[in-house]
């Protein structure tokens, strides 16, 4: 990693995305929990994941689905105490598993001591902790704020929905005019930076193994580039390599010669900004869906794996709890080549829960904790037959979000007792991965064939010891690819993708192929 410390369990990593009030409910209450994630453990690694991003577990009104802390260092009752998210911790270890934490630095809920204590009109500590104006009738340009909310004069920077005042990490440049905007180095943003660190530190002294960060590229304000906020992950990226050397960093950027030169050891490319990663998905028109283009994405991705200088790595997820279910547009045996797409591409794999089974958006539901249109992606795990499809024993009107109450919705049981399934689909693609060096996180790529409006798209994958071809066809037409490589043997393959002499292959409808050249 260009001489960085790096976490050397990342190597051969494929994570698991738990948004813990819809996985699984232990005591009927309708909301998932952490006694219920330790009973379902034995299902993740089964699938072949081995580490758990875990979304956001700590005390909150839950605004925005607890992505609004009011304490940074207790965990919402509903899920469980302290001691059952050290069991959670202790019980991942067994497996040989990692848990990554969802932290959420760029800003808090209202209901925070912090804002509490900085809306007060007398100064003390946390009166620089969140950004404010020097006057209620001014607001900061470029952002919403809330005001006429205290007894102090200024108007606070909100950071996202109004019930969530941003914490303050200074101005790139602050503008000389207005006094009240501050630089990285005062005294406001660094106490700001420690306050996080030492929430870091004592989740990681409990037994996390690192952090996902929210919003990870807003913390600076007018920062030009990402430079500012670059510099504060650099300031808490010495801290961490200092005390916790095997801590894992991922950044909700979308950047990643930003997020990674910053310090991060992995950035998503998502459904934001510049990515191109709705072009696989999710958009009229998906790749995946068989009707679509690739070339933009693999134009912008091999650009950012240029950019970031092989300074970490760079992850493709299923999807997540903001955005649609990958089923939504992408149906039956093309979801398997999605997978085979995403478990075969460098960087870190992330499988948010159920899309291993085909969970289905639910459309038109009423927003629940903030979460509007993405409500419909947030339904309850659907595990097996029994009552709540296994979620939990509570009244159905309890549950947490409403349940795909369709007959045929899929479950995990169905799934897994079917050898052609998606689940098992997965299984045998995450067991290839760690069977070839060359799949893992670091192995390299050069794509070989990604052309506008065609198919296939196909890559090799190679380290010091293999090379493989990777052919996928979601497309309702045969595909044919010639190649200079000589193809030895056939590793995987699903739908017929057939050698057809030196250097060609005919890929059949919704096919793919991994091949040693």
């Amino acid at each position: 990693m260009n001489g960085q410390k790096y976490p050397g369990w990342l190597d051969n990593c494929v994570f698991y995305e738990i948004y813990p009030q819809s996985f699984k409910d232990s005591n009927a209450d309708g909301i998932g929990d952490f006694q219920g994630i330790i009973s379902k453990l034995d299902y993740i690694a089964a699938l072949g994941c081995n580490a758990i991003w875990l979304n956001p577990c700590f005390e909150s009104p839950f605004g925005d689905a607890g992505y609004d802390v009011s304490n940074y260092y207790r965990t919402a009752p509903r899920y469980g105490s302290n001691e059952d998210l050290k069991r959670l911790f202790d019980e991942v270890h067994k497996r040989g598993m990692h848990i990554l934490l969802d932290l959420v630095p760029g800003h808090t809920s209202v209901e925070h001591e912090w804002f509490r204590r900085s809306k007060q009109a007398e100064l003390n500590e946390y009166t620089d902790r969140y950004v404010w104006t020097d006057s209620v009738w001014k607001e900061p340009a470029g952002y919403a704020s809330l005001r006429g909310i205290s007894d102090r004069d200024g108007s606070c920077m909100v950071n996202f929905f109004s019930n969530q005042p941003a914490l303050n990490y200074g101005y790139y440049r602050p503008d000389p005019n207005e006094p009240w905007q501050q630089s990285i180095q005062d005294a406001g943003p660094q106490g700001t930076i420690r306050a996080m660190m030492e929430i870091m530190r004592f989740w990681l002294q409990m037994g996390c193994d690192g952090f996902r960060v929210d919003m990870a590229g807003s913390l600076v304000k007018r920062d030009e580039d990402g430079k500012g906020t670059m510099q504060v992950w650099k300031q808490i990226r010495k801290f961490l390599d200092d005390e916790f050397p095997d801590a894992a960093m991922v950044s909700e950027w979308g950047e990643p010669a930003q997020s990674l030169q910053g310090g991060f050891h992995m950035d998503f490319l998502l459904h934001f900004g510049s990515s191109h990663y709705n072009d696989l998905f999710r958009c009229e028109n998906p790749f995946f869906a068989g009707r679509g283009d690739v070339s933009e994405f693999v134009k912008k991705y091999t650009e950012s794996r240029k950019k970031s200088a092989g300074k970490g790595l760079i992850c493709i997820p299923s999807g997540n709890h903001d955005m649609e279910r990958l089923s939504r547009a992408i149906k039956g045996d093309k979801l398997k080549i999605a997978f085979a797409f995403l478990l075969t591409m460098p960087g870190v794999p992330f499988i948010y829960y159920g899309d291993e089974i085909g969970m289905r958006y639910l459309e038109g539901l009423t927003s629940v904790e903030g979460g509007y249109g993405r409500t419909g992606s947030r339904s309850p795990m659907q595990w097996d037959h029994s009552t709540n499809a296994g979620f939990g024993n509570s009244p159905k009107d309890m549950l947490y979000i409403r349940q795909d109450e369709s007959p045929d919705r899929p479950t995990a049981a169905d799934q897994i007792s079917d050898k052609n399934s998606l689940w098992n689909e997965i299984k045998r693609l995450i067991a290839l991965r760690k069977e070839h060096t060359a799949l893992q996180s670091w192995g390299e790529i050069e794509i070989i064939c990604a052309e506008k409006n065609m198919y296939p798209l196909a890559y090799t994958r190679y380290d010091d010891s293999e090379k493989l071809l990777v052919v996928l066809n979601p497309s309702d037409k045969k595909a044919e690819l010639r190649t200079a490589y000589e193809i030895k043997e056939t590793i995987y393959s699903f739908g017929g993708g057939v050698p057809a002499g030196h250097g060609m292959l005919v890929l059949e409808p919704n096919s793919f192929g991994i091949y040693q050249i």
